[in-house]
Order: structure tokens, then sequence, then C-alpha cells
């Protein structure tokens, strides 16, 4: 590789190791010539991605581009830009999964919305009103509905069942039954006590 110091053509690779993003290799060279050292790195090469819009244009994929609107939508909004980074970098890999070169833009905002959903509601509502271009309040509204709805869902499976919760729950003891006297009618409580005769019923 040519020297970008003095143009020499031969050196020798002193140390190589993986990019941060595993998408690349890193190489620190040394020129025999100056002994200046430089740094390249080796990728693999790949037909482009391109983004279908809706008036048919297409234009490469950017992943900067997708990551400044989940920025966007999340605004002022409690969430971490090493989030929204890995929800990038995971649509960029599931994007290279597919056969096809050509991805439509609505299918990859899909993809966002999906990821936003899990991470914070307001955002995802922000970020489904710009790319599913509500035509009137109604849209909007079944939009709020479903996620709504989708949120009670899983908080009610959060909760424990029914069946879970009663065998949660220890078993009571029996209740206290009130002791029955024996004592005969015609046997004193108390000493000294005259207990008049109970007379006998007539046949």
């Amino acid at each position: 590789m040519r020297c970008p110091f003095c143009g020499h053509l031969e050196d020798k690779v002193v140390d190589s190791r993986e990019a941060r993003e595993g998408d690349a290799i890193r190489r620190r060279r040394e020129c025999l010539s100056c002994g200046k050292r430089f740094t390249s790195y080796e990728r693999v090469e790949e037909a482009p991605i391109l983004i279908v819009k809706k008036d048919g244009r297409r234009e490469p994929f950017d992943k900067n581009k997708l990551l400044k609107g989940m920025m966007a939508a999340c605004q002022k909004r409690p969430v971490r830009l090493t989030l929204l980074e890995e929800l990038v970098g995971d649509i960029h890999s599931r994007v290279l999964e597919q056969p096809d070169r050509e991805i439509h833009s609505m299918t990859l905002g899909e993809m966002a919305m999906d990821g936003l959903k899990a991470i914070d509601s307001v955002a995802y509502v922000r970020f489904a009103s710009v790319y599913r271009e509500f035509k009137d309040l109604s849209e909007f509204v079944k939009s709020i509905e479903s996620l709504v709805g989708d949120v009670k869902e899983s908080r009610r499976g959060a909760q424990a069942t029914p069946e879970q919760a009663t065998e949660q729950k220890p078993d009571k003891p029996p209740p206290l039954k009130a002791p029955v006297s024996k004592v005969s009618p015609q046997q004193p409580l108390f000493p000294g006590e005259v207990v008049a005769p109970v007379p006998k019923k007539r046949k």
C-alpha cells in the first residue's frame, strides 16, 4: 500500500484488529522507506442497499439519517442514545439478511416503530405520525388506542394468574368451634347452689 507520507509502495503490518462495529479490519502499517506508521481499513465490498420511496425514487440506505429521525422522536424523552444506536444497528443487520438489496421505506419505518414501541411510547407515536402520515384525526386516535391496548396486555401478562395467586396464599386455619357444655341440668354450677328438681313429664 502506498505510504501517505513518502509515497513508497512497500510496508509491513505491525498490528491487526477488528473494528468496533465488527464490519472492518483495522491494520497498522509501517513504511519500509521512511519508517512512519499509518492505518488502513479492510472491508467487505457489498452491493449498496437502496430505499424505495413512496414516489418510486431510490436512495442509498443511511444509518445516520435513520438515527437522526429516531433522535427527533425521542426529544426530551428519557431515552439513552446507546439504545437508539443499538436499535439502528439491529435494523441494519436485518436489512442485510434480506436477499433483496432494495427495501421499501414503509417496511423500514415499521421496523423502527416496532423498536421504539418497546423503548418509549411517546417516541413511538411521534415517529408513527411522520411515517404513516395519518390522513385525519380518527386514524391517529386508532393508533393511540392500539398502543394503549398493547401496553395493558403486557402489564396484564406480567401480573400473576389467579391460579398462581391461589397457590401463594397460605392455608387458613379451620374456624374455632365454641365448646359444648356437658353439664347436666340437675348438676349445680357453683358450690352450695341448690338446684330445683326437674319435674318429669307425664305419659
